[in-house]
């Protein structure tokens, strides 16, 4: 039964890699290639919510680097809330590619590379140990590489090589921390339960253990804890990197314009999270939020968090183009998250990973709207889309449901994960930063109003512009509107029905705080 976790993460990679090296020759025409990949995806998808489901194994061990470190798998309940975001917006930003990449080129490629970037996320939520987690890390870079590169364009090859050169700069960062905690992890030998066997077993595997397992009265003993403390915050700021963390954060608005819409929902709505679940898994399974709490490095984590919010914020209300207007609204929204993640108490805790969840739900909602636009008008700046909300109602009125979840207005599921975040902050006594957080929030709301429900008011409201009375300007094609309703619908009922998820949320914050 473990072997179901393998086939959730090999599957789709092997399948992906069998498209890319296909001939072309092979697909009769393009309706079979679409068969193929659809029900991929299908099977993909399949395997990975079997795992979810806990119905699969609990643990897994493929094999071992050295000794003391396998490459190790374990679902729990944080890897479950992460997969399962994945599977979703996997699904939905998958088939709305089937009509999107109609007009591209190499569209074989970007389905197996879509596919295997999928794989190497299941890898990422379900990894046991750091390393495990920081191989699949580096994995998720290379392979979604080539999403962002797919055009072939100039500005494409060169949004792709700052992507790949700013998430290795990052990489390494957090390299340097892992060898620091490898090396006093396995020094505290400590003989008691962790997880079953030692705990010397346990730190030397370096497993994920709710609380962190690094010993703090060893390493005082030791005189190394303001090293750690500059080790634990390089691999914060490392990570970070994938999150859009400042000043870290200018592949985000480079890579989105010129990724495909479909690609770019699924960077923007998952693959940032892979920076997120890796700082979780640093700070509150590694070296545990006691550690952290009242150093500099909760301070200066806070700090950068708020200034990347306020930061990402205004570039959005500032930018034209809307898919960058969308990368820099991403750039805030993460820091939402991780400015939660710095608290380090279990309110703040909770809105982030609620934000996790609904964040990933909206933007991808919105990019893929902004994919639909594009794609039916030939257009890509905000202020373009003058009257198509007479022309194309149910898409714009999903994006308008949309945009008022991610400013956070009632009913919507944002404002759950704001008044997490804010209560959180207030709880966290960090003295000025405690109402710094609240305020940099309220803000940042404003400005996301004054960036996103313009486009709805002027399609809503404004008379068309010459080209927007033409008769072929309509509702997109089923396959690209079903996913988008099926987000709104999704981002609307979380709102009223956020219970199941905070509850298991709860659970997870029980274990670390």
């Amino acid at each position: 039964m473990n072997d179901m976790i393998l086939v959730s993460i090999i599957l789709p990679i092997i399948i992906g890699g069998i498209l890319i090296f296909l001939p072309d020759k092979i697909f009769a025409d393009r309706s079979s290639l679409l068969k193929m990949t659809g029900v991929s995806f299908a099977v993909s998808a399949l395997a990975a919510v079997y795992v979810i489901s806990g119905a699969a194994g609990n643990t897994l061990t493929l094999f071992r680097l050295v000794s003391e470190v396998p490459v190790y798998f374990a679902i729990d309940n944080l890897g479950r809330i992460f997969a399962g975001t994945v599977v979703f917006v996997f699904l939905l930003a998958g088939f709305f590619s089937f009509v999107y990449m109609s007009h591209e080129k190499n569209e074989k490629r970007y389905y197996g590379f879509y596919l295997i970037t999928f794989g190497v996320l299941m890898g990422l939520c379900f990894s046991g140990n750091l390393v495990t987690m920081y191989l699949f890390y580096e994995f998720m870079t290379l392979v979604s590489m080539p999403l962002v590169i797919h055009s072939g364009t100039k500005e494409a090859v060169m949004a792709a090589l700052k992507y790949l050169f700013y998430s290795f700069a990052g990489a390494y960062m957090a390299l340097f921390g892992i060898y620091f905690l490898y090396q006093y992890a396995a020094a505290f030998e400590n003989p008691g339960a962790a997880l079953g066997g030692t705990y010397y077993e346990t730190v030397r595997m370096m497993e994920f253990v709710p609380g962190g397992f690094l010993d703090r009265a060893a390493l005082i003993q030791s005189g190394n804890v303001g090293f750690c403390l500059v080790a634990v915050f390089l691999m914060i700021v490392g990570f970070g990197v994938k999150a859009g963390c400042f000043p870290f954060h200018a592949w985000l608005p480079t890579a989105h314009p010129v990724a495909p819409a479909p690609a770019s929902a699924f960077l923007s709505g998952i693959i940032v999270k892979g920076g997120v679940l890796a700082i979780i898994r640093t700070v509150y399974y590694c070296v545990g939020a006691d550690f952290l709490r009242g150093t500099w490095v909760q301070t200066a984590w806070a700090i950068l968090a708020i200034v990347t919010l306020l930061m990402g914020s205004s570039l959005a209300f500032k930018e034209k183009i809307m898919k960058k207007r969308l990368a820099y609204s991403t750039v805030s929204n993460l820091s939402y998250i991780l400015l939660g993640l710095s608290m380090l108490n279990a309110a703040a805790f909770t809105g982030s990973l609620l934000h996790v969840v609904f964040h990933a739900i909206i933007k991808s909602a919105l990019f893929l709207s902004a994919g639909a636009l594009i794609f039916t008008t030939g257009r890509t700046k905000a202020n373009d889309f003058m009257g198509l909300g007479k022309k194309m109602p149910v898409l714009f009125w999903c994006y308008t449901i949309v945009s008022l979840g991610l400013i956070g207005i009632p009913p919507t599921s944002g404002i759950i994960s704001k008044w997490y975040l804010a209560v959180g902050c207030l709880e966290s006594g960090l003295g000025a930063l405690s109402w710094a957080g609240p305020a940099a929030l309220l803000i940042s709301a404003l400005l996301t109003a004054g960036y996103l429900l313009p486009i709805s008011v002027r399609g809503f409201l404004m008379e068309p512009d010459y080209d927007a009375v033409r008769n072929d300007y309509r509702e997109p094609q089923l396959l690209m509107l079903v996913p988008i309703v099926i987000l709104a619908a999704a981002a609307f009922l979380l709102g009223f029905y956020p219970t199941p998820l905070i509850r298991l949320i709860d659970s997870i914050a029980g274990g670390l705080f």
